[in-house]
């Protein structure tokens, strides 16, 4: 027996147990997580400081640090989210639909947990106590397997959850941490058939295509973020101008290194060549790369590097941007049909028609009018902490919360019935 399957073997025998657990009790290991993150923040920025020392050795990009960086107020807030978690319904045990059929059978379909569940995740520290206490609530048990730049800040915020958990009385196996970082160990992670029930990778389009290819447990894939928003015609004011340049803004610069943030910008070439400088000077405050076609650099001169399939097709994480200057909507759905990775894309407009075809033709699992895609997360969507955005269609899209880590069972019953 290897080490996943030693570790997956833990995370199935603990799951019964798990399954079983009342609201009440997950709701106590829970609180008790909660606690022990702002008992030990110390503690944890220490580990993260590790981390982060061998980050810069190794010359990380500051956007991925800052994806890797612990800070007091981090730790507060992901504290902040698992208290939120107790406050939300206990999906478990709950009736979706009933029915009583001719013969006299009493169907309840209900919600039942997903069993044991594989993450596979990149340098994000905050993924490990988010996606540990979304898979407590929802009575899983979890194997974490996060990226080696990580590694100690993982390791501290596990032995911290599993201490806690522990102390309220359920299994601390509930949550295990995959501390062999080596390909190796991922690989058989990949293959725990048996043992987990559903693997969810959360990171780039690399991991993630990593492990649909070499994966024979089943996979929810989550997290590549290639999106666009794209600038239609119909900017009637100033105002919607600005509006435009502002959505641009905080979709690209706020967080860049998250998967919600734009790649790239489809532009109407009616209005190029007056929002692009517009956008260009906000943007030039954060030293915005700017790639773009032909068109672009005519009007935003020789800053614009030039613009691949390969530029295209790329989620930057940085502080990067592609744009395509296009002659009609058709072309700009066409872009985002060849290039979307069908996570979030936006159009600004004030057509109503242009705005129903877009939402309409686009397939993605959040498409928004008018509105940056920074807010494609479960906390901005209501559902609390997420496990991470599904952009595929089986068996779960968009936000991943609590109720998209169960399946469902069927409650039969009968007085001596026969077919």
């Amino acid at each position: 027996m290897n080490y996943a399957q030693t570790l997956g073997e833990k995370a199935k025998a603990a799951a019964p147990k798990m399954a079983a657990a009342s609201p009440e009790k997950k709701n106590a290991a829970l609180r008790a997580i909660s606690e022990a993150l702002i008992a030990k923040t110390d503690e944890i920025i220490n580990a993260n400081a590790l981390d982060l020392k061998a980050a810069q050795e190794n010359g990380m990009s500051a956007s991925m640090q800052d994806r890797l960086r612990l800070t007091k107020a981090r730790i507060e807030g992901i504290a902040n989210a698992v208290t939120e978690l107790i406050a939300m319904d206990d999906p478990i045990g709950s009736v979706i639909q009933g029915s009583i059929r001719p013969n006299g059978l009493r169907i309840m379909k209900t919600r039942v947990p997903l069993g044991s569940i594989g993450i596979i995740f990149e340098s994000r520290p905050n993924v490990t106590v988010d996606a540990a206490t979304l898979c407590l609530k929802a009575g899983n048990t979890v194997l974490l397997r996060g990226g080696k730049e990580a590694i100690h800040s993982n390791m501290c915020l596990t032995n911290i959850m599993r201490e806690a958990v522990n102390s309220a009385g359920l299994p601390m196996d509930c949550i295990q941490l995959v501390e062999d970082t080596s390909r190796e160990t991922a690989a058989d992670m990949m293959r725990l058939n048996g043992y987990l029930d559903v693997l969810i990778p959360r990171g780039g389009a690399g991991l993630i295509q990593a492990v649909v290819k070499q994966a024979t447990v089943p996979v929810i894939e989550t997290g590549a973020g290639n999106c666009h928003v794209y600038i239609d015609k119909c900017l009637p004011s100033e105002d919607d101008y600005e509006m435009a340049v502002k959505i641009v803004d905080n979709a690209k610069t706020q967080r860049p290194s998250v998967c919600n943030a734009i790649e790239g910008i489809i532009v109407h070439e009616n209005v190029a060549e007056k929002i692009l400088p517009m956008i260009k000077s906000a943007l030039d405050a954060h030293d915005v790369v700017f790639y773009g076609d032909e068109k672009t650099a005519e009007i935003l001169g020789e800053c614009v590097l030039p613009a691949t399939d390969e530029i295209y097709d790329t989620e930057f994480n940085d502080y990067k941007i592609s744009v395509k200057i296009v002659s009609s909507i058709d072309e700009a759905l066409s872009h985002i049909a060849k290039y979307s990775t069908k996570h979030s894309e936006c159009i600004i407009t004030k057509d109503l028609d242009a705005a129903q075809r877009f939402q309409r033709e686009v397939d993605a699992a959040a498409v928004y009018v008018n509105a940056s895609t920074r807010f494609t997360d479960g906390g901005e969507f209501g559902y609390g902490a997420e496990i991470g955005i599904s952009t595929q269609k089986l068996h779960a899209r968009g936000p991943m919360g609590l109720s998209e880590l169960t399946t469902v069972k069927y409650l039969i019953e009968g007085s001596g019935q026969i077919r």
